[in-house]
């Protein structure tokens, strides 16, 4: 928490967000960094931007759903902050758990997105990040992408495989033999070899290698989700 940007002159920054303990924690956080001078609070969008005109600034750090008259939603507050001042860091925080919406904020080209569930201290990793030109993604925005890249890529499997074509594949992928899955299963092991086989010919696998490598990264293996 002591290291900054090595600037030799203070880094203008407003923040806004519509709790008042989240704007006076944020300030307060971001009041003992080095070189960092708050020059605008906002509580909502339409002070955001009458904020932003009055003053000059390098950084906004700012909540993704705000109330306010400038914009429909919190996109178009987004893209037209961006617009109107395209040289400033923006660092974006959020308590949002839609993947969809994630995605599409990242897509925006804001500097760095941030969950408030994670440690408030991050923020100083997003904003040097953002400062220096880089994109910053918070470990719990991380997360939640990651987990939606699997279950979008589960569901693609679902969509090729059997019912029990997948279930052997599973069990294969898991370490178990074919005659042991023939076992668990009650099926012959001419039966489960031949579902195997089938399956990976679906998903275009050449070897059993392949398949291991496949059903880790689809969320096949026994602890992902089902």
């Amino acid at each position: 928490m002591n290291e900054c940007v090595d600037i030799s002159t203070p880094i203008r920054a407003i923040i806004a967000d519509d709790h008042p303990l989240v704007l006076l924690a944020v300030e307060n956080l971001m009041t003992g960094f080095p070189n960092m001078q708050i020059v605008g609070r906002a509580s909502d969008s339409t002070e955001l931007f009458a904020e932003a005109d009055r003053v000059d600034h390098d950084l906004a750090v700012i909540d993704l759903h705000m109330p306010g008259r400038v914009e429909a939603d919190a996109f178009g507050t987004l893209r037209q902050f961006r617009k109107r001042h395209p040289k400033v860091a923006l660092v974006v925080l959020t308590m949002e758990t839609e993947p969809k919406v994630l995605e599409q904020l990242i897509s925006l080209g804001v500097d760095a997105v941030m969950s408030k569930r994670d440690r408030i201290d991050l923020i100083h990793v997003a904003i040097v990040t953002a400062l220096a030109h880089e994109r910053y993604v918070g470990p719990s925005v991380r997360a939640v992408l990651a987990d939606a890249t699997v279950a979008r890529r589960l569901a693609f499997v679902h969509e090729l495989l059997s019912r029990r074509e997948m279930e052997v594949l599973r069990h294969y992928a898991s370490g178990i033999g074919v005659t042991e899955i023939a076992n668990r299963l009650g099926r012959s092991v001419k039966t489960i070899s031949a579902q195997k086989c089938k399956a990976m010919r679906k998903l275009a696998l050449q070897s059993d290698t392949e398949l291991f490598r496949f059903a880790a990264d689809h969320g096949l293996l026994p602890d992902d989700p089902l």
